[in-house]
């Protein structure tokens, strides 16, 4: 199954006990977990739960290694993804090799936000299921001014009028609050639930205080005891610290919820509101594509996602999360907007949803380059004819005719083809067809490999490749910054903009075998320094280096200290993005180490790299990593877990449900189950991961000469 990140935790969670009960297993395939080829099961079945990137190397690894008859069924949620840059490129791929190598195969793609389905049709050679059911009718609104209009297909205009909002604000309030949110928000909670989507995140924490500040004392009785629990709690996960801002929001009844908030604060977060502790999120568009968390009333704050105006995918996304199934009988959507954007808001209401596009041409590094790359290592199509002829199968296949004005397929496929052999991944060699024409075949080369099978975005391979042979000359691992830098993420380098400041404080803080991995990237003290000081500098000094150099000393320094909080601290960067940047440090080390496995010279790095890896994925003390594998167990939960005197896995396996929840604080019943049944599962995977083993020890080689064989050649 490919998902989104939001919703992977969640899956595994709550498929885990379905697999104890009916004996299959479910295994996690995101960020650096995941095991390539997966483990080949006697017995049991496999249900892996992926991201789109990673189920990309799953489909690769059962192609490669003759397995992928042994993959039923493919279900992919949020199937409009399809049409969204890179990932959906990687998606679209995925699916076009299954459909290539696979005949037995089933996909199943689920949308709620699709419009050119004929297209998808046609690519996934598909039947088409569509409904319009809805558990819980959705009434949609839009306010302008005072007013309140009901959308309504039949109206001239789109809508039709419904009443004007009575309330009584101050001067003071009329100031802070022009759109009347603390009105719209006041006639649903505490009782009900309510979702804001804002459309930033620093907008999101402003909402979230400025409606605080002038609700009524009344709200901090609601619930009273379980906000304070839910304070304890966020405290206790977060070693003591606590975000002034949901500090002073929570006990009434109120948080946000955007990136900026650790993955911990997130789940925490998302468990008091759905038990209705909290009743008001105010949020960005990520919460309306991730995790499911309906609400009573959902509120537009502007038709804006950032400064881009809402695409119609997107509010129906929002809007799609109003209506509590088995709780209300209504839901409610109110999208406010301003005289100035009355007519494109009259477009977006009334217009169908968005075309679904390939991407695979437009993403060049992450799609079409990639895609040949793969095609020819898996030995799927090596030809020019045969590469043609898979790229009609694709979605790109379908809709060329759409998407190409200039060239046709043939010839782009003939030009990229040429790029990566110019490029050096590839080779092409002449094969006689007969004597009047010469086709000609491809093959991968090594450092082509390396990227496909280290999935590395082709516009850092050369790059990556430069780095890891000049740190073969000078590798310092008197520490492990020299290993960070080199498994720093380029792209989120690209995207940095160093505190100088904060820079030259790091730096000079470094010992000196630190100090010489920067000397051999080029960068000094005194180049820190005078930038720190904005002095003028002479020497050129390449700015991804710098920059990558700078996100290593995040890296480092989490490693050491293992709080994001202090981290984030000193580095003056939101707690959410450095998780973020871990989390993405730990998928490209494990994609830098199968790079690296793929070539002779760089067998010094192998081993380094995989307990690298191993301590960017769970970036604690080493006694909560066997914790930590358990799907659900953060950093969190798992010290408590561990002071409660749950230390290992098969503690956790054998724990009971009822004393689990007596003897760890804010754990619910739900929660301890999903522990205990994903702890279960994790346990029997590895249990039957060793017979298996033993299994294959034991068996006899198949090339054991046989007493015949003797006798003959005795004979």
């Amino acid at each position: 199954m490919f998902s989104s990140r939001e919703l992977k935790n969640y899956m595994i969670s709550g498929l885990s006990s379905f697999g104890i009960e009916l004996g299959f297993f479910v295994e996690e395939y995101a960020g650096s977990k995941g095991k390539f080829p997966p483990i080949k099961r006697r017995e049991k079945k496999s249900l892996y739960i992926a991201t789109i990137e990673k189920g990309h190397s799953l489909v690769n690894s059962l192609i490669e290694t003759g397995r992928i008859g042994s993959l039923g069924l493919v279900v992919v949620d949020e199937l409009h993804m399809i049409g969204e840059g890179s990932r959906g490129a990687i998606l679209e791929m995925t699916l076009a090799k299954i459909l290539y190598t696979s005949k037995t195969t089933q996909i199943i793609g689920m949308s709620a936000t699709l419009n050119n389905v004929e297209d998808l049709q046609e690519f996934l050679q598909a039947e088409y299921y569509t409904s319009q059911f809805r558990p819980v009718e959705l009434k949609e609104y839009l306010k302008i001014n005072d007013a309140i209009y009901e959308v309504d297909g039949r109206a001239e205009n789109g809508m039709t009028f419904s009443r004007l909002l009575n309330c009584q604000y101050s001067d003071t309030l009329k100031k802070m609050d022009p759109d009347h949110l603390l009105a719209l928000v006041t006639e649903v909670v505490p009782n009900y639930s309510c979702l804001v989507f804002c459309p930033t995140k620093k907008n999101c924490e402003n909402v979230a205080e400025m409606i605080c500040k002038f609700l009524s004392k009344e709200y901090l009785k609601h619930r009273e005891k379980e906000k304070y629990e839910v304070i304890k709690n966020l405290k206790s996960i977060s070693g003591g610290n606590l975000c002034p801002v949901l500090k002073r929001t929570i006990p009434f009844g109120v948080a946000y919820h955007h990136s900026g908030l650790t993955s911990d604060e997130r789940r925490l977060l998302e468990e008091a509101y759905s038990t209705g502790a909290l009743c008001l999120f105010t949020c960005t568009s990520t919460l309306a594509a991730g995790v499911n968390l309906p609400a009573r009333r959902v509120i537009l704050r502007a038709p804006y996602v950032a400064k881009e105006f809402l695409k119609r995918s997107q509010y129906k996304q929002m809007i799609g999360r109003a209506g509590r199934a088995g709780i209300d009988s209504v839901g409610e959507s109110i999208l406010i907007l301003q005289e100035k954007d009355r007519q494109q808001v009259s477009e977006l209401i009334s217009r169908p949803l968005e075309n679904c596009y390939s991407h695979l041409v437009q993403e060049f590094t992450k799609g079409i380059q990639t895609l040949f790359l793969s095609l020819i290592g898996l030995k799927i199509a090596t030809s020019l004819d045969d590469i043609c002829h898979f790229m009609g199968g694709t979605l790109f296949g379908v809709q060329q005719k759409i998407l190409l004005k200039e060239k046709s397929l043939r010839e782009i496929t003939v030009e990229w083809l040429r790029y990566l052999t110019e490029k050096g991944l590839l080779q092409k060699d002449a094969v006689d067809k007969s004597k009047e024409e010469i086709e000609y075949s491809f093959h991968i080369t090594k450092l082509g490999r390396a990227s496909f099978k280290g999935t590395i975005d082709l516009a850092y391979c050369d790059i990556l490749y430069r780095d890891l042979k000049k740190g073969l000359e000078g590798l310092v691992l008197e520490s492990l910054l020299h290993l960070i830098y080199l498994t720093t993420p380029y792209d989120m380098a690209s995207q940095c903009v160093p505190d100088w400041m904060i820079y030259f404080r790091q730096f000079s803080q470094l010992s000196p075998a630190e100090q010489n991995v920067a000397a051999l990237l080029g960068v000094s003290e005194n180049f820190i320094g005078k930038k720190a000081s904005g002095q003028a500098i002479k020497k050129k000094v390449d700015k991804d280096i710098v920059n990558r150099l700078y996100l290593s000393f995040v890296l480092y320094t989490l490693l050491k200290e293992t709080n994001i909080w202090s981290v984030s601290e000193k580095f003056n960067m939101p707690r959410g993005y450095i998780q973020s940047l871990l989390t993405g440090a730990a998928s490209f080390s494990s994609c830098v180490l199968h790079f690296c496995e793929e070539l002779e010279e760089f067998w010094v790095y192998r081993a380094l790299l995989v307990e690298l890896t191993k301590k960017l994925t769970y970036c604690v003390k080493a006694e909560l990593i066997p914790l930590m594998e358990v799907t659900g167990v953060l950093e969190g939960r798992a010290k408590q877990l561990y002071n409660a005197g749950y230390k290992s896995l098969t503690h956790l396996a054998n724990a009971n449900p009822e004393v689990l929840i007596r003897t760890v604080d804010h754990l619910s019943r739900r929660q301890a189950k999903q522990i205990v049944s994903s702890a279960k599962m994790l346990l029997q995977e590895k249990a039957e991961a060793l017979q298996e083993e033993v299994e294959e020890l034991l068996r006899p080689p198949s090339d054991f000469p046989s007493v015949e064989a003797s006798s003959t050649e005795k004979a």
